[in-house]
């Protein structure tokens, strides 16, 4: 699998240690900055370049993920879900890590990295990796839902949505 990386100056030596952990385990590795540490560094341009080459990535049929940093990882999961296509969410126990792939479909995972240890990042983060979509017709519905509200900016109240009649939202 091919994994997109990004970060602040928070996240710097995260992200430089992780490019080993995931190369050993087979994965393709892809670093969008930064390079050098900058504590007045503007996040946003490396976050939502590594977010877009996840999404370019997806629709050529390449299986890619993506993994950002951030001092506590709220910036950068904001970041990331301004870019078409991606489902970030903000990760911080294995729990966490495991329903963003089984039930949103993350494509994309932010970890503060000023909350966790690297061996807890590692964790978290092979927890994403190896969890696959459960693939759930009412989990699809939702993203599908989600999907058209990116795509037209109208939302309908779901087939599930109680005291909500189609069409009122």
């Amino acid at each position: 699998m091919r994994i997109h990386l990004a970060t602040d100056h928070a996240g710097l030596e995260f992200s430089r240690q992780l490019v080993g952990h995931l190369e050993g385990a087979g994965h393709e590795v892809i670093d969008h900055g930064p390079t050098d540490y900058d504590p007045l560094d503007d996040y946003p341009a490396f976050i939502i370049r590594a977010a877009q080459a996840v999404v370019r990535d997806q629709e050529a049929g390449t299986e890619a993920l993506g993994i950002v940093f951030g001092g506590s990882g709220n910036g950068e999961a904001i970041a990331a879900n301004k870019v078409h296509g991606v489902r970030a969410a903000l990760v911080w126990n294995d729990s966490t890590a495991k329903l963003a792939r089984e039930h949103n479909d993350a494509n994309v995972i932010s970890i503060g990295a000023r909350q966790h240890s690297f061996d807890e990042v590692t964790a978290l983060i092979d927890a994403f990796v190896t969890e696959p979509f459960s693939g759930d017709e009412r989990h699809a519905r939702r993203i599908a839902q989600l999907a058209e509200f990116e795509r037209t900016g109208a939302i309908e109240a779901g087939e599930h949505t109680p005291g909500i009649a189609r069409g009122d939202a």
